[in-house]
């Protein structure tokens, strides 16, 4: 069993449960709601599972957790984006509705309870949804490193663009133009390091850069 293979099962397991277990929890919240006779837009709603509801909201969760079911029967990117998804409407949800508690306007008929729970709910299916795929930079046996470094090299860039200097001579060549930058910026450098530099500027590769500017130090261009 490969490490890549056990992560990518490791991570789908992680979001289709969490996936599961809300939409579960809604469908029967809202099941509930839809058999008590509820008022569609009540803004005072009725008490279910020690939630306030009504029957648009009983709706909605109908919908939402079937989503949240038949993502997590899918499994994989899908459910990872739907949690996702459906965690930053339910902060947004929390947010918006606890300042329309007590007006005409709170037509999900929310209480502080409901504000709530879909604070701490929406914030889990965030942090879950996202675990193991967004972040500054996966570990190449994440199954979603590919994904990333497909999404970085359209923006132009790749994996290299952030390699630290090996070996004598790039570590020079990195400090050989590290100074002449240095020296240009304070306007000390001579038009030979400018057009030198103006030269590897043109280059978004760090390793790359290095290795142009020390092609052109070797041909002593410039002070190394």
């Amino acid at each position: 069993m490969s490490s890549i293979g056990s992560d990518a099962r490791r991570l789908n397991g992680l979001h289709r449960v969490s996936s599961a277990l809300v939409g579960i929890v809604l469908l029967v919240f809202g099941a509930l709601g839809l058999t008590d006779n509820l008022d569609f837009f009540s803004t005072t709603g009725s008490p279910v599972l020690g939630l306030s509801t009504n029957l648009l909201l009983s709706t909605v969760s109908l919908v939402v957790g079937a989503l949240l079911v038949g993502a997590a029967a899918r499994g994989e990117r899908f459910a990872s984006t739907v949690s996702t998804t459906v965690g930053a409407l339910f902060l947004l949800s929390g947010v918006v509705n606890v300042l329309l508690i007590g007006t005409p306007y709170n037509v999900l008929a929310f209480r502080m309870p409901n504000v709530v729970f879909s604070l701490l709910v929406g914030l889990v299916m965030l942090v879950l949804g996202a675990y193991g795929r967004f972040s500054g930079r996966l570990p190449s046996d994440n199954p979603y490193a590919a994904e990333q470094k497909h999404v970085v090299d359209a923006e132009g860039g790749d994996d290299r663009d952030q390699r630290l200097p090996s070996g004598a001579s790039e570590v020079a060549a990195a400090r050989s133009l590290a100074e002449t930058e240095r020296l240009v910026a304070n306007g000390e450098g001579t038009d030979e390091q400018r057009r030198m530099l103006a030269e590897v500027d043109a280059i978004r590769d760090l390793g790359e850069r290095r290795a142009a500017w020390r092609s052109l130090t070797e041909r002593g261009s410039a002070p190394a």
